[in-house]
């Protein structure tokens, strides 16, 4: 079992096992494409001839709205001195609008629903009211710089990937069968490169066949990235905003609940520790003050050991707020404390950092570490730990492992939730493999800023 929590503590959106999607067997849509490109039966399904026409469609859709583009503007242009040609050239930033919609509807050529219509629908009817609004929403705009992203350099980037991916190769099979059945004497495949022979013909042959399966490839691969340009410029927006933000807030209540949680906590410590010992110091030196002699003595030395026990659960309790050795010395030599102090044994591997880190990444980096190891001792009756981290490309990631029983699941529990809700203040995630049997791989990941220094990759990661 496999989950994953991205930054936003959602332990649901990530990857299942081997890649595929979580949320069910049969991914749909783009990310049944994607998950299609990464298996090695694609050829063998319909995802080649789906992309395939999903580009043929975009080269004829992209030509043929070059020329009316290029009409409009002539036109428009040279009727201008007329004053008949500016409503032709008004036009023209309307035009985005049928090429969206159209656009939206062709990516269901490759699975799944079509993108949703981002235009709200018009108050009052009329083609002035209707122009009004649509030139007074930002996705219009989109739609037009899209217009003529499509005109100008889309639709050629598809007619040469199906070129490339399909057509060539076909052509090459065709050329050679039909040098080698004789049916013409010599074809020229490409400039300079001419057969007339059957080994030729063979070879030709033999290159188109491992050429076409290649090119099922390319053109999936061509036709997934332009679907997803689709839907990012031409797609709803505002339902993933609203949904990002009811995700940060459900995080941030969640947080709320935690800090008060941990208020109450300390609270009840220092009145059920500290508070105590003080109390029972505060009455020896009392007694002690009225008492003489040998008895004065004992209850002094009484009130002694009780204000060292009662200075020990104040350092414990601190400890548990924030760590000196971590003002002090930093992160590993933390975590080594950390590690000394676990009953599972702990061995700590960490790659030498530039510097010391920002206070808000070490500290919710500690933290994690802690969380996990106590999840260790708790629940996961492993006999050795493993704590790595380091810098890689910009973020700190901490690798912690253990070789227990596995299982561990988020969605059971409120101490993986609230460490994935801490990331997610400092922009991190939370990653965590532990199938049955273990082991369990809790992977930390947090960006350390423009503040340290540090490109190098670390071992093991």
């Amino acid at each position: 079992m496999e989950r994953e929590r991205s930054a936003a503590g959602d332990a649901r959106g990530g990857q299942g096992e081997r890649g595929r999607p979580a949320g069910g067997d049969a991914p749909g849509g783009q990310q049944e494409l994607w998950w299609a490109l990464r298996r090695r039966g694609y050829v063998r399904t319909r995802w080649p001839w789906r992309s395939a026409a999903y580009l043929a469609t975009g080269a004829m859709c992209g030509a043929g709205a070059f020329g009316l583009l290029v009409t409009l503007i002539l036109v428009g242009t040279v009727l201008s001195v007329l004053l008949i040609g500016l409503p032709l050239l008004a036009a023209i930033c309307l035009a985005g609008v049928p090429m969206g919609a159209l656009e939206r509807h062709r990516v269901r050529l490759l699975g799944g629903t079509a993108v949703r219509d981002p235009h709200p629908a018009v108050a009052r009817p009329g083609f002035v009211a209707w122009a009004r609004t649509r030139l007074g929403e930002p996705v219009t705009w989109r739609e037009l710089g899209y217009l003529f992203a499509f005109c100008l350099l889309l639709w050629p980037v598809d007619l040469a990937a199906l070129a490339i991916g399909l057509l060539l190769p076909v052509g090459v099979l065709y050329e050679a069968g039909s040098v080698a059945v004789g049916v013409n004497g010599q074809v020229r495949l490409l400039p300079g490169w001419e057969i007339s022979s059957l080994p030729q013909a063979a070879a030709a042959g033999l290159l188109g066949v491992v050429w076409l399966p290649a090119g099922a490839y390319l053109t999936g691969a061509v036709a997934g990235c332009r679907a997803e340009l689709t839907r990012l410029v031409l797609g709803r927006r505002e339902a993933e905003f609203a949904q990002r933000l009811l995700e940060v807030s459900r995080s941030r209540a969640r947080l709320v609940d935690a800090f008060d949680a941990e208020r109450r906590r300390i609270e009840r410590d220092l009145h059920d520790g500290a508070q105590q010992r003080l109390v029972a110091l505060t009455m020896l030196l009392g007694l002690a003050a009225m008492s003489e002699g040998a008895e004065a003595a004992a209850l002094l030395a009484k009130a002694q050991d009780q204000a060292g026990l009662a200075l020990e659960e104040l350092r414990e309790l601190i400890q548990g707020i924030h760590p000196q050795v971590l003002t002090d010395r930093g992160l590993p030599s933390a975590v080594h404390d950390v590690a000394d102090r676990s009953p599972v044994p702990v061995d700590v591997a960490f790659e030498e950092l530039p510097g010391r880190l920002p206070q808000a990444v070490e500290t919710t980096a500690y933290f994690a570490i802690c969380e996990v190891l106590a999840n260790v001792a708790k629940h996961s009756g492993a006999d050795r730990a493993t704590v790595r981290g380091g810098l890689v490309d910009g973020r700190l990631v901490v690798r912690v492992e253990d070789n227990g029983a596995g299982g561990a699941d988020p969605a059971e529990g409120t101490g993986l939730l609230g460490l994935a809700d801490r990331l997610a203040v400092v922009d991190g995630r939370l990653l965590i493999s532990s199938p049955a049997g273990g082991p369990t791989l809790v992977r930390v990941e947090i960006p350390v800023g423009d503040g340290v220094a540090g490109g190098a990759r670390a071992s093991g990661f």
